[in-house]
């Protein structure tokens, strides 16, 4: 059997622009989506002797395609689309900065291994965490103000930079950027998990193949995000309500921790309700896991051919500029020894 031409690995910035671009295509694909599950997750359903709206928006949402219809009738088919400028700058920059550190705290443990076996399970996942905080420190602004887009009534509806002005000019001031950012830390193990399980499920299902067939690679990403996604949904929840506007009942007092925001759900809906917005979380963080890591795949082999091809053409032209140096080099030489 011909052994198989082993493929040079990509650089981590180069890793880093495959994810972006995978992930940015899958979001911008499954947007809606996002908006649903965001105002899902932000309402609190009113009691009949509440006095007091306990949501932003008057409209109540009673589940994902009901959303998606009162949405359109209410502000168009382009309200599923709010705040998605911002969304995929946010996308793009998170998913380049966590697969660059994943890529460089992956290949940095890998060298100071005297065996070349690949990493377990809990080793992928505390790589995944590592690069994922370090990612979220730098991004969670965007995120800040894209949550604010999402679920900002239509009538106060304001661009990417009007919106980051109002979340520096409340109370928080500029620190109000990186609301949210405890839960985001203790989210990282969501694409830690997502990660580190789709790393260890394609060393079991498929053992020894570097390159996945799109389906493949879309089932490996949607099983491990499905995981992922119902271990920290209460994170996810309490992130978001950090992240947007205080609810009415609050009285513009936000909130201080993701503690305190799991307490108000609990307090007025239940503990099922940190669930709430699930299927859309689910079914968006599926489609774009397996969106991204079937891209990802792909846009890996395009920039292994795309550097093989720069290589070859830099050798060419090294190879060019020898040889005329060398032509050069017999012409001159026989004057200089006249």
């Amino acid at each position: 059997m011909a052994a198989k031409v082993s493929q040079p690995p990509l650089p981590p910035w180069g890793n880093a622009l495959a994810g972006a671009t995978g992930a940015v295509l899958a979001n911008a694909l499954v947007y809606p989506l996002d908006i649903v599950k965001t105002r899902l997750q932000v309402q609190i359903k009113r009691k009949p002797d509440d006095p007091t709206p306990l949501t932003i928006d008057s409209v109540h949402y009673a589940s994902t395609m009901d959303a998606l219809s009162k949405i359109v009738d209410d502000e168009g088919l382009m309200g599923l689309y709010s705040g998605i400028n911002g969304a995929l700058i946010g996308v793009a920059s998170t998913n380049f900065a966590y697969f660059y550190w994943y890529s460089v705290v992956r290949t940095l443990y890998l060298s100071t291994r005297t065996l070349p076996k690949p990493p377990t399970t809990a080793i992928e996942l505390s790589l995944g965490a590592m690069a994922g905080a370090i990612a979220q420190v730098f991004t969670i602004p965007v995120s800040v103000v894209t949550t604010r887009q999402q679920t900002q009534p239509k009538v106060e509806r304001k661009g990417l930079l009007d919106t980051g002005r109002e979340v520096v000019n409340s109370e928080d001031g500029w620190t109000g950027l990186w609301r949210g950012l405890k839960a985001s830390l203790v989210l990282v193990v969501n694409p830690a998990i997502t990660y580190g399980a789709y790393q260890r499920l394609k060393d079991l299902i498929y053992p020894g193949k570097t390159h996945l067939r799109p389906f493949e690679a879309f089932f490996l990403g949607a099983l491990s995000k499905s995981i992922a996604t119902i271990v920290t949904q209460p994170l996810i929840v309490a992130k978001v309500g950090l992240q947007s506007r205080p609810p009415p009942a609050r009285q513009g007092k936000p909130f201080k921790s993701f503690v305190e925001v799991m307490r108000f759900i609990i307090e007025h809906e239940g503990p099922l309700a940190l669930f709430k917005g699930l299927v859309p979380q689910i079914t968006k963080g599926v489609l774009v896991q397996g969106l991204l890591m079937m891209t990802k795949e792909r846009m890996e082999i395009l920039f292994v051919v795309l550097f093989a091809y720069l290589r070859r053409l830099r050798s060419a032209k090294l190879q060019q500029a020898a040889t005329a140096a060398a032509e050069k080099a017999k012409h001159v030489l026989p004057i200089i020894g006249k």
